[in-house]
């Protein structure tokens, strides 16, 4: 998978992740590493766009509160991140993450951190999933025979 598409990844996953969940991940991680900050975390908003059909001309459908910074690691790796709503931690720890697995500790970080996350986030998936197919309806056609 190409490096870009790895980390756009594991942004997002940082991006949707249950704050409560992040936090203690990250806890369990062990000891936040020396940063210096780049942009301290600063909220603001951003419009969001949709597509009608997802194909569709764009349009704005409003606005959304983000949280966003960056820093860098005292090991010379940059991280980013922007997060829904105003989790100013929220949006530190993410960037922290993201610039660790830039580094020779990304697989740690991976097994302590994002697995558990993406874990937790198949789960809700799939317990979504579950919920909406216990709604289904399955109509079917009989032949009448009035040709």
């Amino acid at each position: 998978m190409d490096p870009n598409e790895k980390r756009k990844n594991w942004m997002g996953l940082l991006a949707k992740a249950d704050p409560k969940l992040l936090a203690s991940r990250f806890t369990a991680f062990g000891a936040v590493p020396e940063f210096t900050w780049l942009r301290a975390p600063e909220v603001g908003g951003t419009m969001v766009r949709g597509r009608m059909g997802g194909t569709g001309a764009p349009f704005n459908l409003g606005e959304m509160t983000v949280t966003r910074c960056s820093l860098r690691l005292a090991s010379g790796q940059v991280g980013h991140a922007y997060v829904q709503g105003r989790d100013k931690t929220k949006a530190t720890q993410a960037a922290i993450v993201d610039a660790l697995m830039q580094s020779d500790q990304s697989d740690a970080v991976q097994a302590t951190i994002l697995a558990p996350l993406q874990k937790a986030r198949d789960l809700a998936r799939a317990t979504q999933a579950a919920k909406a197919a216990a709604t289904k309806v399955d109509f079917f056609t009989m032949v009448r025979g009035e040709d």
